[in-house]
């Protein structure tokens, strides 16, 4: 059963925009008291060195559902995101970028989509505002993941988007994690619909966009893959190739060993040494598997999770 809609929260990672905080929240507050709904607005501050946080101190002061979550250092968008996730309280999370390129009025659209029964609603910046050396490599991204994870999105990078509290407080977010909110969430069997949303080019501050984060954008792609295939099945991922090499050695070797039985000479063959080493190899990966299991049992008996999440429970 979904949950009615008391109360939206709006969570936003920021990171050193003193310039466009005062101007977010204005506009988020026309947009806001106009709903109809409860409402507060969560900031995570990523350790802004710039004036941020005193800015943020001012407007918390002045009205108190907005809040501020002050992180003792940099943990990246993802710490700070979900810093703001964590203390957000609302039925309804919205999250979005603190560098004006999000809308505020297109909040309305995500609350209707939620309404029609959905779990997340996610961003597509159709006309996205940005250099070619960002909306590239996002597109190559998004190419990627919606292959991987099985989780057809036109744009997983845009932060601008709303889930359930249902969604939110199953959530772990870590590394870069954030942009891939949807195929972490899809585990859960959640329904996730995606719409338009405009996007404006930045006015004030520096983009925290970095060559460094292609490289590890793609880790935690990999990352989010293992997690949703194979993280109570391990085996699965190392066994199936351990067990190609091991088979692929001992055919090797058998040949090998007929033909010695033949009278061939087969000491110092290259294939000798390279069946071998598929042998070794292939036992490896076998063992790296259990072991994975292992640590895998270890870890849901220990913390007592569960394997499923439960929708609904009829009693």
């Amino acid at each position: 059963m979904k949950s009615e809609i008391r109360k939206i929260s709006v969570a936003i990672p920021i990171y050193n925009e003193r310039e466009n905080i005062p101007i977010l929240v204005e506009k988020l507050k026309e947009v806001l008291e106009g709903m109809g709904y409860e409402w507060e607005i969560v900031f995570g501050d990523n350790a802004s060195n710039d004036g941020s946080f005193e800015i943020l101190k001012e407007l918390h002061g002045r009205d108190r559902r907005i809040k501020v979550v002050r992180l003792s250092k940099n943990f990246g968008q993802t710490g700070s995101l979900s810093a703001a996730l964590d203390y957000a309280s609302g039925d309804v999370v919205i999250t979005m970028d603190g560098d004006l390129q999000n809308d505020p009025a297109d909040i309305p659209l995500f609350l209707d989509k939620i309404k029609e029964g959905y779990d997340i609603v996610s961003g597509w910046r159709y006309e996205r505002k940005d250099p070619l050396t960002k909306r590239i490599p996002s597109k190559i991204y998004n190419w990627l993941a919606s292959r991987l994870t099985g989780v057809k999105l036109h744009d997983f990078g845009c932060t601008f988007k709303a889930m359930r509290r249902e969604v939110v407080k199953n959530l772990r977010l870590y590394g870069e994690m954030h942009r891939y909110i949807e195929a972490l969430a899809s585990e859960m069997g959640v329904r996730i619909a995606e719409i338009k949303v405009r996007h404006h080019p930045r006015k004030y501050g520096k983009t925290k966009y970095g060559a460094s984060r292609i490289l590890k954008g793609f880790l935690d792609l990999l990352t989010v893959k293992f997690l949703l295939s194979y993280s109570t099945r391990p085996l699965h991922l190392f066994g199936i190739p351990g067990l190609i090499l091991t088979a692929l050695g001992v055919i090797t070797g058998g040949y090998l060993t007929f033909q010695w039985f033949m009278g061939a000479s087969i000491w110092g063959r290259p294939l000798l040494l390279l069946a071998i080493l598929l042998v070794i190899v292939g036992v490896q990966f076998i063992a790296i598997g259990l072991l994975a299991e292992m640590i895998v049992r270890s870890y849901y008996e220990s913390t007592g999770k569960k394997i499923y999440y439960v929708k609904e429970i009829l009693k």
